[in-house]
């Protein structure tokens, strides 16, 4: 069991996918994103999402992500967030996204 206090210590924002890149250097098939997190700036992650999502249905989607982790080196690409997501029953990640439109940078509590 955790803490409430541990769980706050994560922070999970919500921001929009802006730019949507291939990775075509990562090991398995992923893109490289870019996010608007309002206040906090854009910030850079990598996501193997390439079995549900594609560059035009990615981009202007809202996300949820965890903003406080250390920069993490993906092959030569910095991956500042990280996405959350949750596998189906095939394995496939699906992303964690808001139910409706919300500012970008709210933090989930």
């Amino acid at each position: 069991m955790v803490n409430f206090s541990d769980f706050l210590e994560i922070d999970i924002r919500v921001g929009t996918i802006i730019k949507v890149q291939e990775f075509p250097e990562a090991r398995n098939p992923a893109f490289k994103l870019e996010i608007d997190f309002g206040d906090l700036g854009n910030k850079k992650s990598s996501a193997q999402i390439t079995d549900l999502y594609n560059k035009n249905n990615l981009l202007g989607k809202q996300i949820l992500a965890v903003v406080n982790f250390p920069p993490r080196q993906i092959g030569p690409f910095i991956s500042e967030v990280l996405m959350l997501g949750i596998p189906n029953n095939k394995g496939q990640v699906v992303l964690a996204i808001p139910e409706t439109a919300v500012e970008n940078g709210v933090r989930l509590y």
